[in-house]
C-alpha cells in the first residue's frame, strides 16, 4: 500500500486538531451564552493550530505566512483601537459643545437674576433702612398698611428667591466648569494616543510591505504564483469542510433563521465594484465573489446569525464567518477590523467589519462567500440584484 499523499496527510492532520475540541460542543443549546463563546473561541484556536500544521508542510513559505499573519493581525488591533478612540473623541467632542452651551446658557440666566435682585434691591433702597418703621408711622388706614406690608413681605421672599437660585446657578457652572476640564484632559490624552497610534499604523504597513515584497519575490514564475494560490484555496477548503462537519454534529444545531426563504433578496454586504464573479476569482477568491471598496468602508451582515470564527487564515486574511442555521454560513474575508467578536448574535445590516486588504491583497476588498452544506454556492443566487 503507497504511502497517504500529502493533502490526505494534512486532512488527518486537520481531523486531529478539532476532534477533542468539539466533543464537548453537543450541549451547546444547554449552556449559557458565556460557555458557547469560550467553546467557538477554542475552536478558533483549534482551527489555528490546523493551519500552522498545514503551514508546518511548507517549511519555504512558513515564515513570510506567519510574518504576515503578525503584522496583519497587529494591523487589524491598531484599527481597532484607532476606531475606538476616534469614536470616543467624537462623543466627547459633542458632550464639550453640549457643556459650553449648557455654561453660556446658565450664564445668561445668572445674568438675569443678577439684574433681577438688583432692582428687587433699589426698590427696598427707596424704602430706607427700615421700611416695616416707615409704613407703621405714615399711614393711618389699617387695610393699606396691610396691603403695604404684604408687599414688602413678597419682596423680601423674591429677593431670597433670586439669592438662592444664584446660589444654585453659581454650583451648577462651577460643576458645568470642572466636566469641562476633565473632558478636555482626556481630549488631549486621546489625542497623544491617537498620534501615538497613527505612527504605530503607518510603521505597521510600512512592514507589511517589506513582507509582501519578500513575499511575492518567492514566486519565479506566473505557474509558480498560480500553484501557491491553489494550494490556500485548497487548504482553506479542507478548514472549512472540519468547521461545516462538526457544526452538523451539534446535538441541537443553530436556530433556524429562515434563510433560505431570503435566496435572491439579501442586501448587498458592502457596496462596491466587482472584482471577480464566483468561480473567476484567484485562490480563496475564486468560490465567491469579491468586491472593491475605500478601506475602512462597514461591512453588513446579509442575514440574522451567529459568529463562529473572527480571525486571520491564511488566504483571506482577517477572516469572519457567520452561522445562519439551515446549514447555511456566509463568509467575510480580506477584512480591516473586526466590529464584533465569536459568539455575537447578530441581525440583518448589523455592521461586522470594515473593508481591508488583509491577506496579502494589493488593494482594499471584500470578499464573500455563501457555503450550504459546507459547499460554497455562486452568492449571486443568493443576494439581490442591482
Amino acid at each position: 500500500m503507497s504511502a497517504p499523499t500529502s493533502s490526505k496527510r494534512i486532512a488527518m492532520a486537520c481531523a486531529m486538531a478539532f476532534s477533542c475540541a468539539w466533543l464537548s460542543l453537543g450541549a451547546w443549546a444547554q449552556n449559557s451564552p458565556e460557555e458557547v463563546k469560550r467553546q467557538l473561541e477554542a475552536l478558533g484556536s483549534d482551527i489555528e493550530n490546523a493551519e500552522s500544521r498545514l503551514e508546518g508542510t511548507r517549511a519555504e513559505r512558513d515564515t513570510a505566512q506567519q510574518e504576515l499573519r503578525e503584522v496583519e493581525t497587529e494591523l487589524a488591533d491598531t484599527q481597532q483601537r484607532l476606531t475606538s478612540l476616534q469614536r470616543e473623541q467624537d462623543q466627547l467632542d459633542q458632550e464639550v459643545a453640549e457643556l459650553k452651551q449648557q455654561r453660556q446658557t446658565l450664564e445668561e440666566e445668572r445674568r438675569q437674576q443678577r439684574a433681577a435682585l438688583a432692582t428687587q434691591l433699589n426698590a427696598l433702597y427707596r424704602l430706607g433702612p427700615t421700611p416695616q418703621l416707615k409704613l407703621l408711622l405714615n399711614q393711618t388706614d389699617p387695610a393699606r398698611l396691610d396691603r403695604l406690608q404684604q408687599y414688602l413681605n413678597h419682596l423680601n421672599q423674591a429677593r431670597q428667591q433670586r439669592l438662592e437660585a444664584l446660589a444654585k446657578l453659581e454650583d451648577q457652572l462651577d460643576e458645568t466648569q470642572r466636566a469641562l476640564q476633565s473632558h478636555q484632559e482626556r481630549l488631549d490624552s486621546l489625542a497623544s494616543e491617537l498620534t501615538e497610534r497613527r505612527e504605530t499604523l503607518s510603521d505597521q504597513r510600512s512592514k507589511r510591505e517589506a513582507i509582501l515584497s519578500k513575499y511575492k519575490e518567492r514566486y519565479t514564475s506566473e505557474q509558480a504564483k498560480l500553484a501557491a494560490l491553489t494550494d490556500d484555496r485548497e487548504n482553506a477548503q479542507q478548514l472549512l469542510e472540519q468547521m461545516q462537519t462538526k457544526l452538523e454534529r451539534l446535538d441541537q444545531p443553530p436556530p433556524s433563521t429562515d434563510i433560505d426563504q431570503t435566496r435572491g433578496e439579501l442586501p448587498w454586504p458592502v457596496q462596491g465594484d466587482m472584482l471577480a464573479t464566483y468561480g473567476n476569482g484567484d485562490g480563496v477568491d475564486r468560490n465567491g465573489m469579491l468586491i472593491g471598496a475605500e478601506a475602512g468602508t462597514p461591512v453588513s451582515a446579509v442575514h440574522a446569525g451567529r459568529v463562529v470564527f473572527a480571525n486571520w487564515m491564511r488566504g483571506f486574511g482577517n477572516l469572519l464567518i457567520v452561522d445562519h442555521g439551515d446549514n447555511v454560513m456566509t463568509l467575510y474575508a480580506h477584512l480591516q477590523r473586526f466590529n464584533v467578536g465569536v459568539g455575537a448574535q447578530v441581525t440583518r445590516g448589523d455592521t461586522l467589519a470594515a473593508v481591508g486588504d488583509s491577506g496579502g491583497r494589493d488593494s482594499p476588498a471584500l470578499y464573500f462567500e455563501v457555503r450550504k452544506n459546507g459547499d460554497p454556492i455562486d452568492p449571486s443566487d443568493w443576494i439581490a440584484r442591482r
